[in-house]
């Protein structure tokens, strides 16, 4: 701002002085000090040209400048309002990308495990007897194995490690609640008290699921899952063939992760746990922390 102050115009400076009123006012003429008064208004600097009749210098600067409390207060809500809009932007940033990265993960996961191809409705008979479907099983996470009851080692041993992965899993405080599944593979010798009586040696969390043929069939095919009658011996007895597998299904009934016959019960917990997590991640809601 320049201004221009005539010899015989000395109260035009009074009237700068008496406007900037509350200001810190230094004014410097040559290598003479004049006078400084208080305020506490806006800063601003003033560059005054005193002409003579034949030249013009610069010989006056009137400087203004802020008491150190409005200053620190203006800084403070001004810095508070900025940081709180780049927080609340960036915040919103993070957490759209992360969700954008689990979407990606949570798409090239269900491309390997071919989404479509495995898992389904399925419409079997419980261990008391009564109807049992995969609707009973919406809401809530669930492990589901295919196997028989005569089976000698190969089923022991895998219901047996779901029963400890579902121990492990359900340590863990941020866990949610998990239904162990046993499905037969042999439903002529596989009838409700033979799968009641066999899924009790294990635990009392199981679910076991028998049918006829036609059920039996539909479930394993909506799973993928082989299974074949063996010889049978003299006693009539035979070795169902099948496939080795642990499904495990998100509250949706969506298969989300299998496990097979070389995982062990700490590693399939760990997948689990890890399925959960996510499921949590990509259905909550978006809003800030």
């Amino acid at each position: 701002m320049n201004l221009t102050i005539f010899r015989s115009s000395h109260y035009l400076l009074q009237r700068l002085i008496h406007q900037n009123h509350g200001s810190t006012i230094k004014i410097l003429g040559f290598n003479r000090y004049f006078t400084t008064l208080s305020s506490n208004n806006r800063s601003m600097i003033f560059r005054i040209k005193f002409n003579s009749n034949h030249s013009s210098k610069t010989i006056l600067w009137l400087s203004t400048e802020k008491s150190g409390q409005t200053k620190r207060a203006y800084f403070t809500w001004k810095s508070f309002i900025i940081s709180g809009v780049l927080v609340s932007v960036f915040a919103g940033f993070m957490i759209q990308m992360k969700n954008e990265k689990l979407k990606q993960m949570e798409r090239q996961r269900k491309k390997a495990l071919g989404e479509v191809a495995v898992g389904g409705q399925f419409d079997l008979i419980d261990q008391d007897g009564k109807p049992y479907s995969s609707s009973n099983l919406e809401g809530r996470w669930a492990m589901i194995y295919f196997g028989f009851t005569h089976c000698p080692d190969v089923c022991p041993d895998e219901l047996e490690k779901i029963v400890k992965a579902v121990e492990l899993i359900e340590q863990d405080k941020r866990s949610d609640p998990i239904q162990p599944v046993f499905i037969t593979v042999d439903p002529e010798r596989d009838s409700v008290q033979a799968v009641r009586e066999y899924i009790r040696e294990f635990s009392p969390k199981f679910i076991g699921l028998t049918g006829n043929k036609e059920q039996i069939n539909k479930a394993t095919r909506a799973y993928r899952v082989y299974y074949s009658a063996g010889p049978r011996d003299h006693e009539n007895d035979y070795i169902v063939d099948h496939t080795i597998i642990t499904y495990l299904i998100n509250p949706d009934g969506e298969l989300v992760d299998y496990y097979g016959q070389t995982k062990t019960a700490e590693e399939v917990a760990q997948g689990v746990l890890k399925a959960m997590k996510t499921y949590r991640d990509l259905n909550r809601k978006l809003g800030f922390l």
